[in-house]
């Protein structure tokens, strides 16, 4: 059977790599090959060795004496902030708008400080950092500086659409996952929409795995093409005779250090281990896989490893409430890959096509492995953070403003045309929380769940409903019992709502309350008397 396997993964292997991936835009670099030296005495003696590779160093003496004839730029006690990338890096010391405030430009950076200058946990391409006691080190950042000069060019990693996004509708701010858990902070939030910096970000994946809406997608591969190429290979695999199919998602960066995969192994090598996500795994489970391995080789930065742990969690548990085993879908370290670890049922494997569309891919893997499933749970509760999910609305609360229905990026809520009714569907909601921060009532709780019957999933539901209040003038429909009730409530002791008819004006529609304000001689009067001179607008 070993044989087989071995033979069949090479056959699945081979078909793979010929299946044509669509090619993403691509970044462009230029770099002269100006450095700064940021440290202290060690940083003069170097910079002289930088020019022998035709490089023009300057130092950013952190501490230290001057040096006679160096090119040195001290810090003097100046705040220092650095920011940019190859090619386009700007060093900011003291104040700006102070008298001794400096902007500083470089298309490279080499940093000997103990503690980094830039703490981000993945530095920008140009930036590099070197310890300056250790000669192999140094060497090794010489080289690499006299590489980076010239013109350079890089895939562009993703693609954005901010009108599915759920950072921010209304000036209400929401989901911030992908900022959170981006390495390269190349992503900054616009207050209701995101922007990435391309020249910032380096591939890591993970901002398209944790967005709940697939509004930011990676594109290097797109999720069709990794898709449709696993399950090529997956197909591949069967047809030749292989059995038990593994199938381990590693780095680039992680793959060399892999010595002989198992012969039911099928790795697939992506730039990034993140840039895989739950929609990625569970459809390769659908796809006929036994089961999924992420080997981390050490390359995944630690926010990107944490950000990765919670969506297994989110699809264990999801996989654990249809009665598929725990740990089907794990990562790993590479020195774990010949542990057993626990598979799926055979099971006959899906034939859909992969799309692009993130929650669309998920829908189709999750039904058809409840489809196949033994034991279903109907609903299977899941961690905070879930992208599924419904909400709770306290009736009691809720005036039905439809202040909701506006800010839902993916038309989960939705009014009940003229009738005052809230209306929810629970397969669109991402959970991303706009609804309950944007809700003046504080009436909506998030709930993080996934309902296994796709037909109760889609179903159109009524959160909330009230009667229409009909103007007391004209009788149209203009409002809800509830909203009139609570401005009533509100504006009782307001001097503007003294008289019957004051108050009565709350129960007409706006055109009806224009009219009679107008015909009313004691509402066109200036407030305290009524008179200019207690008027405290008139007051000195």
């Amino acid at each position: 059977m070993g044989e087989a396997n071995a033979t069949a993964r090479d056959e699945a292997l081979s078909a793979a790599a010929e299946y044509a991936v669509t090619p993403s835009g691509l970044i462009e670099y230029q770099s002269r090959g100006r450095v700064i030296v940021i440290g202290g005495e060690e940083a003069i003696e170097f910079a002289p060795r930088l020019a022998e590779k035709g490089l023009r160093a300057e130092v950013l003496l952190t501490g230290g004496e001057l040096e006679p004839g160096a090119s040195v730029i001290p810090v003097g006690g100046r705040r220092l902030e650095v920011s940019g990338y190859l090619g386009k890096f700007m060093i900011e010391l003291g104040e700006p708008g102070k008298h001794n405030f400096e902007l500083v430009e470089a298309d490279l950076i080499l940093d000997l400080e103990s503690k980094p200058i830039l703490e981000v946990e993945i530095k920008p391409p140009g930036y590099l950092l070197a310890d300056s006691a250790n000669e192999l080190s140094m060497l090794n950042a010489l080289n690499q500086l006299a590489e980076l000069v010239g013109t350079f060019e890089k895939p562009r990693y993703f693609d954005y659409n901010a009108d599915i996004c759920a950072h921010g509708r209304s000036g209400q701010q929401a989901c911030s996952r992908c900022i959170d858990s981006c390495p390269t902070n190349a992503i900054t939030s616009l207050t209701e929409s995101i922007e990435v910096d391309p020249f910032l970000c380096q591939g890591g994946g993970v901002c398209a795995t944790v967005c709940p809406t697939g509004a930011i997608r990676y594109v290097y591969p797109d999720a069709a093409s990794l898709l449709n190429r696993l399950r090529l290979m997956l197909n591949r695999y069967r047809e030749a005779g292989g059995v038990d199919a593994v199938v381990c998602f590693i780095s680039d960066a992680d793959n060399e250090l892999v010595g002989a995969w198992p012969d039911n192994f099928l790795p697939v090598v992506l730039e990034e281990l993140a840039s895989a996500g739950m929609d990625i795994w569970l459809s390769t489970l659908a796809y006929g896989a036994r089961s999924v391995r992420l080997v981390n080789g050490g390359s995944v930065p630690a926010s990107v490893a944490g950000a990765i742990s919670a969506q297994l969690e989110i699809a264990q548990t999801l996989l654990q409430g249809m009665g598929y085993k725990d740990g089907v879908v794990s990562m790993i370290s590479g020195d774990e890959l010949m542990l057993d670890k626990p598979a799926m049922p055979e099971i006959a494997a899906a034939g859909h096509a992969g799309l692009n569309d993130k929650r669309q891919t998920m829908y189709m893997a999750l039904d058809y492995l409840v489809d196949r499933a033994d034991q279903v749970s109907p609903e299977i509760k899941l961690p905070p953070g879930s992208p599924f999910g419904t909400i709770r609305v306290d009736s009691e609360k809720c005036t039905l403003c439809m202040g909701c229905t506006s800010v839902c990026p993916a038309k989960a809520i939705m009014a009940g045309n003229d009738v005052p009714r809230l209306q929810f569907v629970e397969a669109n909601c991402v959970q991303c929380g706009l609804c309950s921060s944007a809700c003046p009532e504080l009436a909506i709780d998030l709930q993080a769940r996934f309902l296994t019957d796709r037909e109760q999933r889609q179903a159109l539901v009524t959160l909330n409903e009230d009667e229409p209040f009909l103007c007391v003038s004209c009788g149209k429909p203009f409002a809800t019992q509830s909203i009139i009730n609570s401005v009533t409530a509100r504006l009782g002791g307001h001097w503007m709502y003294q008289s019957e008819r004051a108050l009565r004006r709350l129960q007409m529609c706006e055109d009806c309350r224009v009219f009679d304000v107008v015909q009313d001689e004691e509402a066109m009067q200036p407030p305290m008397g009524r008179t200019g001179q207690d008027d405290p607008l008139n007051r000195h």
